[in-house]
C-alpha cells in the first residue's frame, strides 16, 4: 500500500474528524482513548475546524496524517508540547521539556504496511527539531491491555518510564508511560 505522510494542513477539519470517529469506532477504542465516539460526534464544526487549525499551526501540537493514493487518511499521530511550567493534560506532570504523542490511530486495512512506522518517524523528528523549547523525550501512555500497541511502541525503540497512571474512566486499570530519550 503506498501511502504518504504529512502534517495536517489548515482548514482539513472534515477529514480530522471523520478519522477522529472511525477511531472511536475502532474495537479497541474503549482501552486506546479517553473520549467516545458519541462525545466527538456531537462537537460542534467549531471545535473540529479549530483543533485542525491549532494542529496545522504547528505552535505547541502538530498533527500528522497518513494519506494513501486517493488521498483518504489511513492513520494519524498528534504531537503535543509539554514543560515543567505547562499544565498537566494527563498523566505525570513533566519535569523535563517533551513531547506527548497521543491519538495513535491507523486503520484495520492500513495496519502491517508500514504506516505507523512513517507517523511515529515523523512525529518524533518534529520533537527533535523542536528549538523552542529544546525536547528531551517523547512520550505516550498505552493502556495495560494494549498489549499490540505496547509491542510496537518497543519495536520502535520506547521503552516503560516506570511511571503509570490510573484510567480515568476506570482507577482499577492503569495507563503506563513509555518514553524515548534523545541520544
Amino acid at each position: 500500500m503506498e501511502h504518504r505522510i504529512r502534517a495536517v494542513r489548515t482548514g482539513e477539519w472534515e477529514k480530522a474528524r471523520e478519522i477522529r470517529l472511525a477511531a472511536l469506532q475502532d474495537p479497541v477504542a474503549p482501552i486506546a482513548f479517553l473520549d467516545t465516539y458519541e462525545h466527538a460526534e456531537g462537537r460542534p464544526a467549531e471545535y473540529w475546524q479549530e483543533t485542525t487549525d491549532a494542529a496545522a499551526s504547528g505552535v505547541g501540537l502538530r498533527q500528522f496524517v497518513a494519506e494513501d493514493a486517493e488521498g483518504r487518511w489511513v492513520g494519524t499521530v498528534t504531537v503535543m508540547v509539554e514543560g515543567p511550567a505547562d499544565d498537566v493534560r494527563f498523566g505525570e506532570p513533566a519535569k523535563v521539556d517533551q513531547t506527548h504523542l497521543v491519538g495513535v490511530f491507523v486503520r484495520p486495512e492500513a495496519r502491517g504496511t508500514g504506516v505507523t512506522e512513517g507517523l511515529f518517524r515523523a512525529a518524533v523528528a518534529w520533537s527533535w527539531a523542536l528549538t523552542e523549547p529544546p525536547v528531551e523525550r517523547v512520550r505516550l501512555y498505552v493502556h495495560e491491555r494494549n498489549g499490540r500497541a505496547m509491542a510496537f511502541y518497543r519495536r520502535f525503540g520506547f521503552v516503560p518510564s516506570g511511571d503509570s497512571v490510573p484510567v480515568p474512566s476506570d482507577p482499577s486499570v492503569r495507563e503506563f508511560e513509555y518514553e524515548l530519550r534523545r541520544l
